[in-house]
């Protein structure tokens, strides 16, 4: 019997959370084992036998190791029977254009935590290159592939910077805002189940905030 396909992984990483989302829609039999970056947990020796990088997500599968979170969805989208095409498309021009994707991810929207212009000239770059029109996902596709999961997990993460702040950068974005939804749609209920854990520590900096405010008075 083949061993189980183990997803190392903290969802409070944004690559962590499209890679078990990507598994669960796609029913794969995985073990989702945690890896704490909070505690450290990913710097210890046991982890770094994994990942030497001390990052995550990483995966194992039976004595095979992989981690680098494209890497590892281009992986699964691949050797795993059953997963629809759409994902990681077989037609090589159509792939290229993700991996296209992919690649401007690492050194952009990736990087939108550096400064708050990287990531709004990053949102623009999406809607004008691969929004254009109507589309519903990225290059116009009709069903959404790793790099619209891999993008939209990434601009989650604003949902831990407050509400007013998140609104300014996203609300003039109306195509950003429509795309989003569509990839949630097309990944629920998984989306919003691995998605909890952000709207619970949003909620506990919410308070933190108000208890600070509250103090000043």
């Amino acid at each position: 019997m083949a061993a189980m396909l183990k997803v190392y992984a903290d969802r409070l990483s944004q690559p962590s959370r499209a890679l078990i989302i990507f598994c669960r829609v796609n029913k794969l039999d995985f073990e989702e084992v945690t890896v704490n970056l909070g505690k450290g947990q990913h710097l210890t020796p046991e982890f770094k036998k994994i990942n030497p990088m001390g990052q995550v997500p990483a995966i194992v599968d039976g004595r095979f190791r992989l981690f680098e979170s494209h890497a590892i969805l281009r992986y699964l989208a691949t050797v795993f029977p059953g997963v629809p095409d759409h994902w990681y498309p077989a037609d090589l021009f159509t792939r290229a254009k993700i991996e296209s994707i992919l690649d401007w991810h690492h050194s952009n929207l990736r990087r939108g935590a550096e400064g708050e212009n990287l990531l709004v000239r990053s949102l623009k770059t999406i809607e004008s290159v691969w929004l254009k029109g109507d589309a519903k996902f990225l290059n116009g596709n009709p069903q959404p592939s790793i790099a619209d999961l891999s993008l939209v997990c990434e601009i989650m993460q604003l949902e831990l910077v407050g509400d007013e702040r998140r609104d300014s950068i996203l609300g003039p974005r109306e195509k950003i805002g429509a795309w989003m939804e569509n990839v949630k749609k097309a990944t629920s209920p998984h989306f919003e189940e691995v998605h909890e854990l952000i709207f619970k520590m949003k909620a506990r900096l919410s308070s933190a905030d108000r208890v600070k405010t509250t103090s000043k008075l």
